[in-house]
C-alpha cells in the first residue's frame, strides 16, 4: 500500500485496529524500499512523519483492547523496521533515527505479547539503542525522552528475576547513559546522581565494573580541564570513584583478559590523578602515585607507561630534587615507548627549571635517545626546533641555541639528513635554524645569528640548483660580521658568495665593507661597479648615499649622488626627485668648510637643469616648490655669506649671483619671485666684485663695469615693482633694509662715476636724498665716500652732506661729533673746489658753525673740531692782509675770535688775537690820518 492509499474511502468501514495495522505494515514496506538499489525511495523523513501519525492513533485505541494477535503483529512489524533500519547504516544512508524510535514506540504499544520472552527487556533495549544514536546526533532531549522511557520499563521488572547477563547489563546502561546526556547539558548533580544509582547493577560483573569505573574516569578527565580549584577537588573525587570500583572488580575478577583490562583502567585512572596532583601543585602526592603505578607495573622501566618518567621529573623539579629529576630524564631514554613529543616536553621542563646546568645533560639524553631509537630525520627536526623553542632572547634562550648548535654539528646527527630520501626534512631543518638566526639578527644579536646560519649552511640541499640558496647564506653570513666589526671574515664569506652568484647585492655590501673600512676610493670605484651589474637599479645609488652619510664618508655620499644625477637626463625611472638630490648634496657638502667650489659645480648644475626642465618640473609646483626653490637659494646666501667672512670675494660674487637667479624664480604661475632677496643678493654680489677689485688691485673691465650697473639697474627696478609707490620717493613702504639700499647707492655712485655718467649719478643721489628710506648716518657715509677718491663729485657730495646735516641738526639730541666732521668735510670741499672765487660761501660755513656753538655747553661741540675752526678762520685772514682787504681781514679775524671764544682752552689764543686786533685797528686808523694828511 502506497501513503496515498492510507486514507482511502474504501477502507474506512474496516476495523479501525486493522485499518493501522495495515497503514503501519505499508509504511514499513517502504521502508524496506530505501535501500540504495532503488532510483527513487521516498524519504526517510516523511515515512517517519506518517508513521508517527499513525501511531498516535493506535495509541489513543489503548493497547489493553488490542488482542494478543495484534500485539504479536505490531511486534514483527517493529523488528521489520528496526531490520530496515540496520540495513540503511549498514548501506551508509542516514535519518532513519526517527524510524527506530517509532519502531521502539510501536513495541512500547503493544505492551507484553505472550510467547515473546522479556519482552518488556526488549522493548527498553530499543529504546536505549535509539537514544545513542541520538546521543552521537547531539540530539540531547531525544536521546534523554529515549533513555527515560527505557528506564520506566525496565523500572518495573524484577532484577532478581533476570537470569541473563546481556539483559542485567542493560540496566547499568541505561544509567550510563542516561548519566552522559544529563553531563552534557551541564546537569551534573543529576548525573552523578545516575552513575551513583548505578553502583547496584553492577552484580559482581568485572565487565559492569569496568564500564562504570571509565564513565567516572571519563567525568574526572572533562571536569580536569578546567583550572577552579572546586572543579578540581571534584575531578579527584571522580577519579577516586573510578579506582575503587577498578580494585572491586580486580577482586571479582575471573578471566585473564578482563583482569589485564581493569588493571589498565586502574593503571589509567591513578596516573591522571598524578596528572591532577601536578596541576594542584601536591608534588608529593604525584610521586606517590607514581611509586605505586612503577609497583603494579613491576621492576623493569621499560615496561612502565612513558608518561611516569614525566610526571615524576616535573614533580621532583617543583620540589627542588634536581638530581631526582635528571634520573627520570635518563630514565627516558631507557623506555622505548617514550614518543618524541613526550621527551621533548620533559626537556623543556627541566631547562626550565635547571637553567645552565641542564645544556650538558639534556644533550647526552639527546644524543643517547638518538643512539637507541634511530630517530628518523623528520623526528629530529621536530625535536631540534623545540629545543631552539621561541628564540625570545635571555640565558635560556642562548642555552637553547649552544645544545641546538652542537646537535646539528654533531656527525651522527648530519648522517640523518644525508641522502636523498632525506632531503625534504634536510630542508626543513634549514629552514628551523635560517628563522631562529633570521630572529637573532632582526634583534642584532650578531653573534648569536652567525653561528645559527653557519649551522645551517651545513643543511643547504646539495645540487647545482641550491646555488642561489648558498649564495644567500654567505651574503647573510657577511652581514652579520659586518655588525660585529670583523670586515676581513666579512669580505671572505661576500667574495663566496659573489662566485656563487654575481649580483648587485653582493657589489653592495662590499661598498659597505670599504664604507666600514673607511677606504673612500675603494668605496667610490666598487659603488660605479654597481653599475655595470645587470639588476642594477638607480635606487642602489640613493641607498649608497644613504650608508655612506650614515658612515660619515661625506666624499662618497657626494660622489654617488653625483652619479645618480646622470640618470634622471635618461628619462628612467628614478627612486626620488632630482631636486631632492640636489638638496642632499648640498645639504652634505655645507656641513663643512672647504667644499666650496664642489658646491659651486652642483648649483651651477643645478641651474642648467631648471632652464632645461623649467621651474615647476624641476622644483615642483605650489607650496613644495617654493619651498626647495628657498631652500637651494638661501643655502648659495649663507654660503656666499661664508665666504665673506673668509675675504673669498671671487667666491662671494658666484654664491650672491646664484642665490639672486634661484631667488627670482617664478613657481606654479608667480607673478614675482622674492625680489627683496633678489635685490639683497644683487647688491652684495656686486660689492663682492668691487671688494675683489681692491683686494687684487686689478682694475674692473668695461665689460664687468657694464654687467655690474645693469645688475644694480635691475635691482632698484625690482625694488621699485615690490614697493607700493612707483619710485623711491616712498621706500619706507619697500621692504629692502635701509642698509642695503645704502650698499647699493655707495656701489651705483662709485660705478656711475667710473664709467663718466655723471647726469645718472647725480640723479640717483638726489632720488636717494629725497626719499624716507635714508637716515642722517647713511647720508653721512655716503657724503663722506662721495667727498673722497679718484671718482670725487663735489656737488654730489655738498648736496649730501648738507641734507645729512639738516637730518642731524633736526633730530632732538644731534651728535656734534658728526656736525663738527660735516661742516669740516663741507668748508674742505668749498675751499679745494671753490678757493676764493666763491669766499662768501666759506664764510657762511664758518658762520654756521658759529651759530650751532652758541648755546651749546661747554666741550659740548667738539674741542678740536672747534679749535680747527677758530684757527682756519684766522689764518684765512692772511690773504685779505697781503692784499691790503682790510673788511675781508676784519671779516676773518672777528669770526676767528668768536669761535675762540667758544672754546675751552683758547684763552691765551684769544689776548694775541685780540692784541693783534687792536693793533691792527690802530693801524689803519694811522694809515688812514696819514693819507688825510697828505
Amino acid at each position: 500500500m502506497r501513503i496515498a492509499e492510507i486514507n482511502s474511502p474504501d477502507l474506512r468501514q474496516q476495523d479501525p485496529i486493522s485499518l493501522i495495522i495495515k497503514q503501519i505494515e505499508s509504511i514499513v514496506k517502504q521502508s524496506e524500499l530505501l535501500s540504495p538499489e532503488n532510483s527513487h525511495p521516498p524519504l526517510p523523513s516523511s515515512l517517519s512523519t506518517y508513521l508517527r501519525q499513525t501511531l498516535t492513533q493506535l495509541s489513543q485505541l489503548g493497547h489493553h483492547s488490542f488482542s494478543n494477535s495484534v500485539k504479536l503483529q505490531l511486534w514483527k512489524l517493529s523488528y521489520r523496521l528496526w531490520n530496515s533500519c540496520v540495513d540503511l547504516t549498514n548501506a551508509g544512508l542516514k535519518g532513519h533515527v526517527e524510524l527506530r524510535h517509532c519502531a521502539a514506540d510501536m513495541l512500547a504499544i503493544a505492551g507484553d505479547v505472550s510467547g515473546v520472552p522479556s519482552s518488556v527487556m526488549k522493548t527498553a533495549s530499543f529504546y536505549y539503542k535509539t537514544g545513542l544514536i541520538w546521543h552521537d546526533m547531539r540530539k540531547f532531549d531525544l536521546a534523554n525522552e529515549c533513555y527515560e522511557k527505557a528506564t520506566e520499563l525496565v523500572s518495573k521488572v524484577d532484577i532478581d528475576s533476570i537470569s541473563d547477563l546481556g539483559e542485567r547489563k542493560l540496566f547499568l546502561e541505561i544509567n550510563v547513559a542516561r548519566a552522559r546526556t544529563a553531563w552534557e547539558v551541564s546537569e551534573r548533580n543529576v548525573s552523578i546522581t545516575l552513575l551513583n544509582r548505578s553502583k547496584k547493577f553492577l552484580f559482581e560483573i568485572a565487565e559492569n565494573f569496568r564500564v562504570l569505573a571509565e564513565q567516572y574516569l571519563m567525568f574526572g578527565k572533562a571536569t580536569l580541564m578546567k583550572s577552579e580549584n572546586c572543579e578540581g577537588n571534584e575531578a579527584l573525587k571522580l577519579m577516586n570513584e573510578g579506582m575503587e570500583l577498578c580494585e572491586r572488580g580486580l577482586k571479582v575478577v575471573k578471566k585473564t583478559d578482563e583482569t589485564l583490562s581493569l588493571k589498565n583502567l586502574r593503571d589509567k585512572t591513578l596516573r591522571f590523578i598524578a596528572a591532577l596532583h601536578l596541576q594542584r601543585k601536591e608534588f608529593e602526592s604525584v610521586i606517590k602515585c607514581v611509586r605505586v603505578l612503577r609497583d603494579y607495573s613491576g621492576a623493569k622501566s621499560s615496561d612502565q607507561h612513558p608518561s611516569l618518567s614525566v610526571l615524576a621529573m616535573k614533580a621532583w623539579l617543583e620540589l627542588g630534587r634536581f638530581g631526582e629529576a635528571e634520573k627520570e630524564l635518563r630514565e627516558m631514554v631507557m623506555n622505548k615507548e617514550v614518543p618524541e613529543s613526550v621527551w621533548v616536553s620533559a626537556v623543556e621542563a627541566y631547562f626550565k627549571a635547571v637553567g645552565v646546568a641542564a645544556a650538558e645533560t639534556v644533550k647526552s639524553v639527546f644524543l643517547g635517545l638518538l643512539g637507541r631509537c634511530q630517530v628518523s630525520a623528520g623526528a629530529a627536526v621536530r625535536i631540534i626546533y623545540r629545543v631552539l623553542g621561541e628564540g625570545t632572547g635571555g640565558e635560556e634562550s642562548r642555552i637553547r641555541e649552544i645544545m641546538a648548535e652542537e646537535l646539528v654539528c654533531d656527525e651522527r646527527v648530519v648522517t640523518l639528513f644525508r641522502g636523498d630520501g632525506a632531503a625534504k626534512e634536510r630542508t626543513a631543518l634549514h629552514a628551523v635554524l635560517w628563522n631562529c638566526a633570521a630572529a637573532h639578527f632582526k634583534s642584532k644579536d650578531y653573534a648569536v645569528s652567525a653561528g645559527l646560519f653557519e649551522k645551517a649552511m651545513l643543511y643547504v640541499p646539495s645540487g647545482t640548483e641550491n646555488r642561489i640558496l648558498q649564495a644567500k647564506g654567505y651574503r647573510v653570513l657577511c652581514l652579520c660580521h659586518l655588525g660585529l666589526s670583523q670586515l676581513e671574515q666579512a669580505k671572505e664569506y661576500i667574495d663566496e658568495a659573489e662566485k656563487l652568484e654575481p649580483n648587485i647585492s653582493c657589489a653592495f655590501l662590499k661598498f659597505k665593507i670599504y664604507l666600514q673600512k673607511e677606504d673612500h676610493a675603494a668605496a667610490i670605484a666598487q659603488m660605479k661597479a654597481m653599475m655595470n651589474c645587470t639588476d642594477f637599479t638607480t635606487e642602489f645609488l640613493s641607498l649608497s648615499a644613504h650608508e655612506a652619510v650614515a658612515s660619515r664618508a661625506l666624499p662618497v655620499a657626494v660622489a654617488s649622488l653625483f652619479d645618480l644625477l646622470n640618470f634622471y637626463s635618461s628619462g628612467k625611472s628614478m627612486p626620488v626627485a632630482e631636486v631632492a638630490v640636489f638638496r642632499t648634496i648640498l645639504a652634505i657638502l655645507i656641513q663643512e668648510t672647504g667644499h666650496e667650489l664642489d658646491v659651486l659645480k652642483c648649483m651651477k648644475k643645478a641651474q642648467t637643469r631648471l632652464t632645461e626642465l623649467g621651474p615647476d618640473s624641476f622644483f615642483g609646483k605650489g607650496e613644495v616648490g617654493r619651498r626647495e626653490r628657498n631652500w637651494i637659494a638661501t643655502s648659495a646666501w649663507n654660503v656666499g655669506i661664508r665666504a665673506v667672512r673668509e675675504n673669498n670675494y671671487e667666491l662671494c660674487e658666484e654664491f650672491f649671483c646664484l642665490a639672486a637667479n634661484f631667488y627670482d624664480v617664478k613657481i606654479n604661475g608667480e607673478v614675482e619671485g622674492n625680489n627683496v632677496m633678489v635685490c639683497k643678493s644683487i647688491v652684495l654680489a656686486v660689492s663682492a666684485m668691487v671688494a675683489t677689485e681692491k683686494k687684487t688691485n686689478a682694475i674692473l673691465s668695461d665689460s664687468l663695469l657694464k654687467k655690474a650697473i645693469e645688475m644694480l639697474n635691475r635691482s632698484i627696478k625690482l625694488v621699485e615693482a615690490s614697493s607700493t609707490t612707483e619710485n623711491l620717493e616712498d621706500c619706507q613702504n619697500s621692504s629692502l633694509d635701509p642698509d642695503f639700499m645704502l650698499a647699493h647707492m655707495l656701489n651705483a655712485y662709485e660705478l656711475y662715476g667710473r664709467s663718466k655718467d655723471f647726469e645718472s649719478q647725480q640723479l640717483l643721489v638726489k632720488n636717494y636724498v629725497n626719499s624716507k628710506a635714508c637716515n642722517p648716518k647713511h647720508l653721512l657715509h655716503l657724503g663722506l665716500a662721495a667727498s673722497q677718491g679718484p671718482h670725487l663729485n663735489p656737488e654730489v657730495a655738498t648736496l649730501v652732506l648738507n641734507t645729512s646735516l639738516s637730518a642731524l641738526l633736526a633730530s632732538p639730541l644731534p651728535d656734534y661729533n658728526n656736525v663738527a666732521l660735516i661742516i669740516r668735510r663741507l668748508i674742505t670741499i668749498a675751499v679745494l673746489y671753490k678757493g676764493d672765487a666763491d669766499d662768501e660761501v666759506v664764510y657762511n660755513l664758518y658762520k654756521q658753525a658759529y651759530r650751532i656753538m652758541v648755546g651749546l655747553r661747554e666741550g659740548e661741540y667738539p674741542v678740536a673740531e672747534g679749535k680747527w675752526l677758530a684757527t682756519t678762520s684766522w689764518n684765512r685772514a692772511a690773504v685779505p692782509s697781503r692784499l691790503g682787504q682790510v673788511d675781508g681781514v676784519r671779516k676773518w679775524t672777528s669770526m676767528g675770535l668768536k669761535l675762540a671764544k667758544k672754546v675751552p682752552g683758547m684763552e691765551t689764543y684769544m689776548a694775541c688775537m685780540e692784541d693783534y686786533l687792536a693793533g691792527y685797528e690802530k693801524k689803519i686808523l694811522e694809515d688812514q690820518e696819514n693819507r688825510r694828511k697828505l
